[in-house]
């Protein structure tokens, strides 16, 4: 005789959204204050990322990338410009483009930065014992999938 299974609830988005979001504010604050002797901001860090990863990139195409207006990318790129973790290059083809690119020392802080903070956040989990840390790594790859598709806009269809 076979015991019959009783259907597993669908897990409902809006739920885990309102269980997870005081932890995931919580960790955003924290996160974002462990860097010492940085005061550079999240915008700031992520469009320093970019440019890093995707190489001289266009203000327009900052901004689309980032999903914030023209003038609001310009003047995050104006207030790294001025620290001196990026440049300006005009384009040899077109002299009106005109593209942004990390310098040396923009590529030092964002990894300085970097660093820092994954020493932190591995500190903060190796608080955790060896089953949550399985957990969390199974998880890991959801996350950064979610990361991608959002920041980037490119939002899942159901």
């Amino acid at each position: 005789m076979t015991v019959a299974q009783e259907p597993q609830e669908q897990p409902d988005p809006y739920d885990i959204a309102e269980r997870i979001r005081p932890a995931m504010t919580s960790l955003y604050v924290t996160y974002f204050r462990t860097a010492e002797h940085s005061d550079l901001t999240g915008p700031q860090l992520s469009i320093l990322r970019r440019l890093a990863e995707e190489g001289p990139t266009r203000i327009s195409r900052i901004a689309e990338a980032e999903g914030v207006r023209m003038p609001t990318a310009s003047n995050t790129v104006n207030q790294l410009e001025k620290r001196g973790l990026v440049q300006r290059i005009r384009s040899e083809q077109d002299r009106r483009g005109v593209s942004v690119e990390t310098t040396k020392l923009g590529r030092d802080e964002l990894q300085r930065v970097g660093d820092e903070r994954t020493r932190y956040l591995g500190e903060m989990l190796g608080t955790l014992d060896q089953e949550s840390l399985r957990k969390l790594d199974g998880v890991t790859d959801i996350i950064n999938l979610l990361a991608k598709a959002y920041v980037n806009k490119e939002h899942p269809t159901t």
